[in-house]
């Protein structure tokens, strides 16, 4: 039985997904906000938050975990040296969707932008 075990599909298989996960949060992290479709804003949420959570102890073995799930490693030293400070005070709710009014270009899918909170 599969109770309380969803996941975000966005439309495609695991490997695909894992890695479109990657790429995102990479971006959040690297940019402080993109624009993407708005699945893919709720779901890439969930896996940012938790990056913030265990950048905000900063030891070899967190680093090391941060860089499995990143694809560069400049954007764990972003992580750690720069976004993670800013929240170590804060106990969740790192980051804001905003949608947009007017849906994308071509397929009108609901746009959003994901953005870590100042």
């Amino acid at each position: 039985m599969r109770h309380q075990k969803r996941k975000f599909r966005i439309g495609t298989n695991p490997a695909h997904r894992k890695s479109l996960l990657r790429n995102l949060a990479t971006e959040v992290i690297d940019h402080g906000k993109i624009k993407t479709t708005h699945a893919k804003a709720k779901a890439v949420r969930s896996y940012v938050e938790k990056l913030v959570t265990l950048a905000k102890v900063d030891t070899v073995s967190n680093r090391r975990l941060a860089r499995t799930r990143l694809a560069t490693g400049a954007s764990v030293r972003a992580l750690f040296n720069d976004v993670a400070p800013k929240f170590k005070e804060r106990q969740g709710g790192y980051t804001r969707i905003l949608k947009l009014p007017d849906g994308r270009v071509g397929d009108n899918a609901q746009v959003s932008y994901i953005a870590l909170v100042d």
